[in-house]
């Protein structure tokens, strides 16, 4: 049987860290999206999602690694995200436009199934902050040599959608492996994005958490 090796944790700030996009999820209770008057927000990402989880389930000291346009929208999921006691000391946040034509920060649309009815997702995530970050925007050796993480996690779909895939994840991957910290890549896709299937992106996270 294979024994997982973790750092210990005496000699790490952070339990888990999680790179990816967070977006203002908006849920229309029982409506669909397309017909309802009111939604509700909250805060959400799959890869955030993991790290909210063991902060506020099992108590564990965790960070996010994203970026947000600094407008009332962003402000709006900053505060969600302090609710969920994610630290937040590594969100770069990125000047806002004023109409969103080179950044904006995403939105997520969730529908809940009843019965036969499936769940509906219909995202909007064009132009965000965190798809647009380049070499030099996350201190990698900070957070995972000086800090010190115990796992480090990301996400298949944010891999394909974001051309930060390229830029990035491989420098911070080679500062990863390096130290020595526990992977947990998701390199799931999602079928309701057929045209990210075949992104070049794709695999680029897999390659460089092997």
């Amino acid at each position: 049987m294979t024994v997982l090796t973790i750092k210990p944790k005496e000699n790490c700030r952070w339990d888990l860290v999680s790179l990816g996009e967070v977006m203002l999820r908006l849920d229309p209770g029982e409506s669909r999206i397309s017909t309802t008057r009111q939604f509700r927000a909250w805060e959400g990402g799959g890869e955030y999602n993991v790290a909210r989880g063991l902060r506020r389930c099992f108590g564990m000291n965790t960070a996010i690694v994203t970026a947000l346009a600094g407008n009332p929208v962003g402000r709006l999921i900053e505060d969600l995200m302090f609710q969920g006691g994610v630290d937040q000391s590594h969100v770069r946040w990125v000047d806002y436009d004023g109409v969103g034509r080179t950044v904006r920060n995403g939105l997520n649309f969730t529908e809940r199934g009843f019965g036969v009815r499936a769940a509906l997702g219909c995202s909007d995530r064009g132009h965000t902050a965190v798809s647009q970050l380049k070499p030099g925007d996350v201190d990698s050796e900070k957070i995972f040599v000086k800090d010190g993480a115990r796992r480090f996690h990301t996400g298949g779909i944010f891999c394909k959608a974001a051309a930060v895939a390229k830029s990035i994840e491989g420098p911070i991957a080679s500062t990863v492996s390096a130290s020595a910290l526990q992977l947990h890549p998701d390199v799931t896709s999602s079928s309701t994005m057929p045209q990210l299937r075949n992104s070049p992106n794709a695999s680029i996270m897999c390659a460089c958490l092997k």
